[in-house]
């Protein structure tokens, strides 16, 4: 199409055409025609008239010098459109390479729709859109044809579990954030209801007492308690104001959306906390314990709730009494409360104590069976000197506790574990679990205490070690351990000695070590005490009686010594010092060995003596002269 301006008015005119015209009368029709004509600008949203309706477009006069054309698939929304219809459309190009005027129904719109958005946001205006679809945390919501997301913790005051039940509805929402770079829009539809349940809220509080009994819905469920929605306000109830009896969490005898009744136990206006109960509307069932529930009768029951210092056995639901874990046994030894009974089980017990005024009670089970301290026959069954069987409970840094039967338990000093074994701790001798004989040494059936021994029900080897080990004798020991104060010793037979530091010097200066296997002399023995104190270093260091001695003996005793030495028994190998105490017998015999052969020494060396001051009275010069010579 041909620009008017460049029209050729002078040809026009040699044709016949316009000559009538002056100048003047030709630029007044020229504006005539120009002021019928709309001046348009691409990107700009304009209205437009339907001219015509084609299979494939709609024709639209915008008042410019030629129609544009929309494409019909933009106006699926406007099923009876019909000519002379108005309709606001953007301009997307004036002119195509066809010289076409290019038009956009769906730009329109959406341009529209972001003015508006930005008008709501700065304005603080409601707009309404239509929930599309379900998206992750949330809802996209359609905005005049521009997508908003909707958050889920926007949707409603409460928790919404079901998000798919807005799909397709419509939907009033406030504009709360726009990012402009990425085209999103961020709605909420909670603002709303919040200013409609401030209200509500202000009237509810107002009005609120203790002891007002209202109806509320069930929004959210933890583990303890429900939130009820009250009509705007929400409230507590807590799992132990739910049911007098005992429950684990509120979804057992509640459920989400469920109406009750709740009466109002307390709150706080300032922190709008308000705390309610609901099993406040029914009577305590303490209230209808029979009579006949009394100290000392016997009750059934099922066990609730079992802990570590006892267990909660359930008469009738919102009726409980504790079985202390003391008060299941008549075992002094207190243990997990589990090794008697599992939550669940049904059980029969008796009433200890009750106060119905604090709605209390303690039950127990021991009770049910006699208390074996109180038998006739306790004072025959554990009479002194009688041996029993038990098991290690307990063990102590003094002793250890057996268990001779259920509640009859007895302590074993640890000195009274071992004859010969020096025990520091009973650990080293038994452990708890393991089973002991022992021997009832003290019995006080009133004060319930039993002493008990283990090494009684063997003989004393002390008495036959008295002349074994005598002070001066000298004995092989191996060193078990060493320290500051000394050396402990292992001596034959099983037994343990004890050497002081000064009695560890060899005979070349140097001390002995732990391992060593030496020659020790004792230097000390103490029956009652059970202690034996040696030294290695007495016995390469001669006193001066020893020194008188040897020299006495190597004169006139020599055979003695050799009949003496034939007849000793050998020194016990390394594996014989460890012998136990069932060689009480060969001790024996070897004491009555070496006091024969000692015996027999004492008579030789008596005679030999004899002789020599005979022959020195004989000789008498010849002796002060050797004395002197010496």
């Amino acid at each position: 199409m041909a620009n008017v301006d460049d029209f050729n008015w002078d040809q026009f005119e040699s044709q016949g055409f316009g000559g009538s015209y002056s100048a003047a009368q030709r630029a007044e029709l020229e504006q005539m025609y120009a002021d019928t004509l709309n001046t348009v600008q691409e990107e700009e949203v304009i209205k437009g008239t339907v001219v015509g309706i084609t299979d494939r477009d709609v024709i639209l006069n915008i008042g410019f010098k030629s129609d544009g054309l929309v494409p019909v698939s933009e106006f699926r929304d406007m099923p009876d459109l019909k000519i002379g219809d108005e309709v606001e459309v953007f301009i997307e190009d004036q002119e195509d390479p066809n010289g076409q005027l290019i038009l956009s129904r769906k730009k329109a719109k959406i341009v529209k729709a972001w003015e508006m958005i930005y008008g709501a946001l700065e304005n603080d205006t409601v707009l309404e859109g239509v929930v599309k679809r379900r998206t992750k945390g949330g809802l996209i919501t359609d905005l005049y044809g521009v997508e908003a997301f909707l958050p889920g913790s926007q949707i409603d005051v409460k928790p919404i579990r079901d998000f798919d039940i807005y799909v397709g509805r419509k939907m009033e929402v406030k504009v709360v954030k726009i990012n402009a770079a990425f085209d999103n829009v961020v709605v909420s539809h909670k603002v709303l209801i919040e200013k409609d349940l401030e209200q509500q809220r202000a009237a509810i509080l107002n009005n609120l007492e203790k002891g007002q009994v209202l109806e509320g819905v069930i929004k959210n469920m933890t583990n303890f308690g429900v939130f009820i929605d009250l009509g705007g306000v929400d409230g507590l109830l807590h799992i132990t104001d739910i049911s007098w009896g005992r429950i684990n969490h509120p979804q057992e005898v509640l459920e989400l959306d469920q109406k009750v009744n709740v009466v109002v136990l307390d709150f706080d206006d300032d922190k709008k906390r308000i705390s309610l109960g609901m099993k406040q509307l029914t009577a305590h069932p303490w209230d209808a314990l029979p009579a006949e529930v009394e100290v000392g009768s016997r009750v059934k029951g099922k066990i609730v709730n079992v802990a570590d210092y006892g267990a909660f056995l359930e008469l009738m639901p919102g009726v409980e009494g504790l079985i202390h874990v003391s008060e299941m046994s008549w075992s002094q030894h207190l243990r997990n409360p589990q090794d008697f009974i599992k939550q669940g089980d049904e059980i029969e017990a008796v009433v200890l104590t009750m106060d119905r005024n604090d709605r209390k009670m303690s039950l127990g089970i021991k009770q049910l069976t006699e208390d074996p301290w109180t038998k006739e026959d306790v004072l025959t069954k554990y009479a002194v000197g009688t041996t029993h069987t038990g098991v290690v409970r307990n063990l102590t840094n003094f002793g250890l506790f057996i268990e001779l039967e259920e509640g009859v338990d007895g302590l074993v000093h640890v000195s009274d574990l071992s004859w010969t074994k020096k025990i520091k701790h009973p650990s080293e001798f038994v452990k708890v679990g393991d089973r002991l004989d022992v021997v009832v040494l003290e019995l006080d059936a009133s004060a319930r205490r039993l002493a008990l021994g283990h090494k009684q029900l063997e003989e004393n080897p002390w008495d036959t070690f008295a002349t074994v080990f005598n002070v001066g004798s000298t004995h092989k020991a191996t060193v078990l351990e060493k320290s500051d104060r000394g050396a402990t010793l292992e001596l034959p037979y099983g037994i343990e000695g004890f050497a002081f530091p000064k009695g560890l010097a060899k005979e070349d200066g140097s001390a002995v070590e732990a391992g060593e296997q030496l020659d020790f002399k004792v230097t000390e023995f103490s029956k009652d005490d059970r202690k034996i104190i040696l030294s290695h270093t007495a016995v390469h260091t001669a006193q001066p009686e020893d020194a008188k001695r040897k020299k006495f003996e190597k004169k006139d005793a020599p055979a003695a010594a050799g009949s003496a030495k034939a007849a000793a028994p050998a020194a016990p190998k390394k594996d014989e010092v460890r012998s136990t105490l069932g060689d009480l017998d060969a001790l024996s015999a070897l004491k009555d060995q070496m006091m024969e052969n000692e015996k027999e020494a004492g008579e030789k060396k008596l005679a030999a003596a004899a002789k020599a001051r005979a022959d020195k009275s004989t000789d008498a010069p010849e002796a002060e002269t050797t004395e002197s010579a010496e």
